[in-house]
């Protein structure tokens, strides 16, 4: 079976946490509980990147020392691992000591093999993205200069080390030859090698002008700039500078999902930083879209930021996983609006997935002494040898990280299982045919069995519920553990609660 090593960005510490923020955890986190489910390892990382003179201005603005700034904005994204009920195995900061080591250990293999030297210079800089903005991403509004996202920007000259990104710039062209699912989706790769192919300039990646920082070991003066220092992160976690012990041996290289506004960041300055250091490049570099609130684009002056704990908080965090995921592609642009999570939630979820468990299992519970006998019968049953095979599928939907496509498919056979009932009428089987009715009652369940076993990424509490309904525990989240289910003669069910409910 492959390890698989999954990250998001390390969010930076200037704000709360919001949407954006979630939505790129929860991608990372079903993609982890997906392949736990087919009984693999994965690693599952997200962090906060604290250093920077974005940093620096805020603590210093409220009057703390930067540390301790840190520490307590850091403690909100912790906390939303938690709201969010993440499975994440580690979660790095970028202050911690075993950052600080890989860094400055990445810095000097760097040095050494001459990709990084000493020089002068001035530019257009944005202190919100941290990034130099080239002439020609310049806009310029009433006298003033912005990059392509709005960020105002700064005349900077300073003396600063550089990073010889131009000498790897036909053998990162070469690489996405190499490897064309490296960036996902394809308009993202065509517009990372478009930025390549238009020619690479050596990249600042030292400052002076601000202390809070790696420091460079070579050099006390300067630290070591916020990408460089940032996008470590992925191997400090692993124990870098150490290559050869098991988390770097068994997990490096990962798979990054980013938000789009960062990918240039991802797909083009870490795999140049990585080659020079003669270290492996990522695995992959995913990039999500943006979300809009009720057709307007999100931002802090217009007062319309979607906080996670306000969603949750009115919807049910299992109800606002499936949404997210099932209402956009990913990868495309979203806009969130109560009336389309409102209809997904009572639609899809409360009448469809829900009503199904609640009239089925009553009824057994009710009719049944609450026990259904399974028998060869239902483990021939068309539906449930269909849903078998649709694992082969879902399994192509995840690789291809279309999450809606992968819940649409399941919500197919589910309605297909309310019209079995409706056809079936259990009820009016008891009077004519017990025995039938049985036969039609088992044959749904095990198929609710496996569907729940399907959604336990999405939704890992409800489906825990689910499970415990049929009294199969934890473990039966696991895709394998249906061959011990086909094993059993009889299943104990217990009276269902609502599961979902209904949004008025």
């Amino acid at each position: 079976m492959p390890n698989r090593y999954f990250t998001t960005p390390i969010y930076y510490v200037n704000d709360k946490p919001h949407i954006g923020h979630a939505y790129t955890s929860l991608s990372v986190d079903i993609l982890k509980r997906y392949y736990n489910c087919l009984d693999q390892n994965c690693f599952f990382l997200t962090g906060t990147d604290e250093h920077g003179q974005k940093v620096e201005k805020a603590a210093s603005d409220a009057s703390i020392d930067p540390q301790k700034f840190t520490d307590s904005v850091s403690q909100n994204f912790r906390d939303m691992s938690s709201l969010l009920n993440l499975s994440n195995d580690d979660f790095i900061r970028t202050t911690e000591k075993r950052h600080k080591k890989s860094v400055q250990s990445l810095w000097e293999i760097l040095e050494k093999n001459d990709d990084i030297y000493l020089s002068k210079y001035s530019g257009w800089y944005s202190v919100r993205d941290e990034a130099f903005v080239a002439d020609n991403e310049i806009e310029e509004k009433e006298g003033r200069k912005f990059n392509s996202f709005g960020s105002e920007l700064t005349w900077v000259e300073e003396e600063s080390y550089f990073f010889r990104l131009s000498k790897w710039q036909d053998k990162l062209i070469q690489f996405y030859d190499d490897n064309p699912d490296f960036i996902v989706p394809k308009s993202r790769s065509n517009e990372v090698r478009k930025f390549v192919e238009s020619g690479l300039k050596d990249l600042s990646v030292s400052r002076t002008t601000f202390n809070w920082g790696i420091k460079v070991p070579t050099n006390d003066k300067h630290i070591v700039y916020v990408w460089l220092d940032a996008l470590t992160n992925y191997i400090s976690a692993l124990g870098f500078p150490d290559t050869a012990n098991d988390n770097y041996k068994k997990y490096w290289p990962g798979i990054h999902v980013v938000g789009k506004d960062i990918i240039r960041f991802h797909a083009v300055f870490w795999p140049a930083f990585l080659m020079a250091a003669e270290l492996e490049p990522p695995k992959q570099i995913v990039a999500h879209g943006w979300w809009t609130n009720e057709g307007q684009k999100i931002s802090k002056s217009t007062g319309n930021v979607i906080d996670p704990h306000e969603l949750i908080e009115s919807y049910g965090l299992d109800e606002v996983r499936y949404f997210l995921f099932r209402e956009v592609p990913f990868g495309n642009d979203g806009d969130f609006s109560r009336e389309s999570i409102k209809n997904r939630i009572n639609g899809e979820l409360a009448n469809n997935f829900g009503n199904l468990i609640q009239r089925v299992l009553s009824f057994i519970v009710k009719n049944l002494d609450q026990k259904i006998e399974l028998t060869d019968n239902n483990f021939k049953f068309n539906t449930f040898v269909d849903i078998l095979e649709m694992e082969k599928s879902l399994n192509n939907h995840i690789s291809d990280y279309k999450f809606d496509e992968y819940l649409k498919e399941i919500f197919v056979f589910l309605n297909s299982l309310n019209n079995y009932v409706d056809k079936q009428a259990p009820w009016a089987l008891k009077k004519t045919n017990p025995d039938l009715m049985k036969e039609v009652l088992a044959n749904i369940c095990i198929c609710i069995i496996r569907l729940t076993q399907y959604l336990h990424p999405f939704m890992p509490h409800k489906t825990i519920k689910i499970l415990a309904l049929f009294n199969l525990d934890e473990s039966f989240k696991s895709f394998s553990k249906i061959e011990e289910i086909l094993n059993m003669k009889s299943l104990k069910i217990n009276q269902p609660e609502p599961l979902f409910q209904k949004i008025e």
